[in-house]
């Protein structure tokens, strides 16, 4: 599971000239799902977008999560993240899930959020979406589940990640 975060003062999503999502000062999440996610991604992916400690404090210091400034999310899912562009001219998405399957890990770590506590706004799963944001800072950063080696599992023959959830 990939995730590309921007710290914002506001942000909104437009689908058919309709805002479906606005939020003030918190994070923008592009969330792009990869084939063999599990709900670990997700639980991954929440952590550390509730625990990053990438809001100024008084000094001016990155020191404040966004439970700490009262911080708001707008979730959009995003496939293009998966994208391999390694040859040719047109990008690949071999390396996203179905759509079905993306759409049930979105929809977790919407409410894993929720759960939490944390006002979240959402994009449409699916549509094309016009994305508005006021970057702050400008602050971005990209988060990777494959990159954390706690939550990497070997199928072994015969097995899928269904089986293990």
């Amino acid at each position: 599971m990939k995730a590309v975060i921007q710290r914002v003062t506001r942000a909104s999503v437009e689908v058919d000239g309709d805002v479906i999502g606005r939020i003030d000062a918190g994070l923008l999440v592009l969330l792009g799902v990869a084939k063999g996610d599990r709900k670990a991604d997700a639980q991954y992916i929440v952590d550390k977008l509730i625990g990053l400690r990438i809001f100024s404090d008084t000094e001016g210091k990155m020191n404040r999560s966004i439970v700490d400034i009262c911080g708001q999310f707008l979730i959009v899912s995003q496939f293009t993240l998966l994208a391999d562009t390694a040859k040719g001219r047109r990008p690949g998405f071999d390396r996203a899930a179905t759509p079905e399957r993306a759409l049930n890990l979105y929809e977790q770590v919407i409410g894993m959020v929720r759960d939490r506590g944390i006002h979240v706004e959402t994009g449409r799963f699916g549509a094309h979406m016009r994305v508005s944001l006021d970057n702050d800072g400008p602050v971005t950063f990209l988060l990777d589940s494959a990159a954390e080696p706690s939550i990497q599992v070997k199928f072994p023959r015969g097995e899928s990640e269904e089986v293990l959830e």
